[in-house]
């Protein structure tokens, strides 16, 4: 299974594509879609969805997943953030992946054991998972968390039904 993890973005998006084989996690890509402050909002959520698209078509994910939206952001940073997020749920659905949402605390608690974490300990926990070394943005490794707490919940899910069909037996 390939997972999409995006952290959207009004000036960064970060993405990160991994591959579940088993218990198996594999990195496939990483990294941020920039869009530039400088030009109108409609223009830079054109420049996500083209990037985001290009991704999709690179990668052929079989789920994404984003992070939901958080509290203790202003309001005028939320409609904005909430207009990228509402572009790149637009553009999953066109391309008829399932999309997953977790709230940070969820994605922090799935990584490090904690839904408190840190950045700098989510950052750690997920090189550490995907066996890497190399140095990555702090949006592509909260979009790596996220895609990483997809494969972990649902390889749990997916137990969870296997015991429930054997215990309705």
């Amino acid at each position: 299974m390939t997972i999409l993890g995006l952290d959207p973005g009004s000036r960064y998006t970060g993405y990160g594509v991994i591959e579940r084989r088993g218990s198996r996690i594999r990195l496939l890509a990483e990294g941020r879609i920039s869009l530039p402050s400088d030009r109108p909002l409609a223009q830079r959520l054109v420049t996500l969805v083209a990037e985001t698209e290009r991704l999709i078509f690179e990668h052929s994910p079989t789920v994404a997943v984003l992070e939901s939206l958080f509290r203790g952001i202003n309001v005028r940073s939320l409609i904005v953030l909430a207009q990228a997020r509402g572009a790149l749920v637009s553009t999953v659905a066109r391309a008829g992946l399932d999309l997953y949402e977790y709230s940070p605390t969820e994605i922090k608690a799935a990584v490090t054991g904690h839904g408190r974490a840190d950045k700098e300990q989510v950052s750690r926990m997920v090189k550490m998972i995907l066996g890497t070394k190399s140095e990555m943005t702090p949006d592509a490794g909260d979009a790596l968390a996220a895609a990483i707490c997809f494969s972990q919940r649902s390889r749990l899910d997916a137990l969870g039904s296997v015991a429930a069909s054997r215990k309705a037996r």
